[in-house]
């Protein structure tokens, strides 16, 4: 080898991007590059002689002894362990460490080579992705415990409002009854109590609906084939006492039987219905039709009024969206939600269509139920 050579190769191992030690076979250093030198304080002369764990800290130690030195023995090789010198200066530097004995022939080893790479940058992030994820992991049950609490009380809310509800609604049938008010006012406020006894009503059902799918038990459904015609003209009845200043037109023609759960079809056609009332033009009747084909029953209500911009027609069955509302008569948000899963669980849909002429919400289930629902 020329001394250019030579000199080249000295430079590569003194200079290298990494530490570089070799330990012999009585476990003592005998040498060591300028470059770990450089980055622990110590001179050549201090690390030659000596044991490696003598520049290592007390975990360092333990781990080399315990760990390390015994695999060495046992495989003749350790990978990118990591380890912690003590700096002349009295610091920590952070390293992921390699290892691998060279042997002669006859199996005795020759020495042991030691390459080290710092590992500060590496070790701050690993701890702060380990520290992330920590504090996701307590964001996440935080907010599991935040979910869990509101949704246990929106249900203990929706059910102690039904006692004083029932209250107010049985006041109001005792004066009807009784025939003690009548004037056209009394007469009038009685009519705005029981049509706002029905609305609580139906804000209390969608409540406990959504609080019910939110911990589990879903929508449950009781089914018959009971002419379902009526149902759907009392809800138009109730609704059009509670907006007496508006017009809800209706067209049924229900020929076959639906197995449904009646109330809850009821509820949906409630809850499509009120979303005209709420949004549709003020001077302009809200439509409501069904029908029944050979293999489908169909419930649509349509409203004319502004156009549902885009955007928030990728919204319309999300708990608690309201878009854009005309007046306080605006709910909480959840009829459209709750209406959406009622024809899940019946195994249907519900599709919308938005024009500057008109706004239509389509439900559609099957009359022959494939499965359970």
């Amino acid at each position: 080898m020329s001394d250019s050579e030579s000199n080249d190769y000295r430079d590569l191992f003194e200079n290298a991007p990494c530490g570089y030690l070799t330990i012999g076979p009585d476990g003592r250093i005998t040498k060591v590059n300028a470059t770990l030198t450089t980055w622990t304080g110590f001179g050549a002369d201090r690390f030659v002689g000596q044991r490696l764990h003598q520049f290592l800290n007390m975990a360092g130690r333990i781990y080399y002894e315990t760990h390390i030195a015994t695999l060495l023995r046992m495989q003749g090789f350790f990978n990118e362990f990591a380890l912690d010198f003590e700096t002349a200066a009295g610091e920590r530097l952070p390293v992921i460490a390699n290892a691998a004995e060279r042997r002669d022939a006859g199996g005795a080893v020759l020495f042991t080579a030691l390459i080290v790479i710092k590992a500060a940058d590496r070790r701050r992030y690993e701890r702060q992705l380990v520290d992330s994820r920590s504090e996701l992991q307590k964001g996440l049950a935080n907010e599991r415990e935040t979910a869990e609490l509101r949704e246990q009380f929106i249900a203990v809310l929706g059910h102690d409002l039904r006692n004083p509800l029932a209250a107010i609604s049985a006041g109001a049938r005792i004066l009807q009854r009784s025939g003690a008010l009548q004037q056209q006012k009394e007469l009038r406020i009685l009519d705005m109590i029981n049509s706002t006894v029905t609305r609580m009503s139906d804000l209390i059902d969608n409540i406990l609906d959504f609080a019910r799918g939110r911990l589990g038990s879903g929508i449950a459904l009781h089914r018959d084939a009971q002419p379902l015609g009526p149902v759907l003209d009392q809800v138009v009845d109730e609704l059009r006492t509670a907006s007496p200043h508006r017009v809800i037109e209706t067209s049924f023609d229900i020929v076959e039987p639906v197995n449904c759960d009646h109330t809850r079809i009821g509820q949906l056609a409630s809850n499509l219905t009120a979303n005209a009332l709420i949004h549709g033009a003020p001077d302009r009747p809200v439509r409501v039709g069904a029908r029944t084909d050979d293999r489908e029953f169909t419930l649509w209500v349509a409203n004319a009024g502004e156009q549902i911009p885009e955007q928030a027609m990728q919204r319309l069955f999300e708990p608690f969206f309201r878009g854009e509302v005309r007046n306080s008569r605006n709910g909480l948000g959840l009829g459209l939600h709750i209406a959406s899963q009622i024809a899940q669980a019946h195994g249907g849909r519900i599709d919308v269509t938005s024009t500057p002429e008109e706004t239509r919400f389509v439900f559609s289930m099957p009359l022959v139920q494939t499965g359970p629902s």
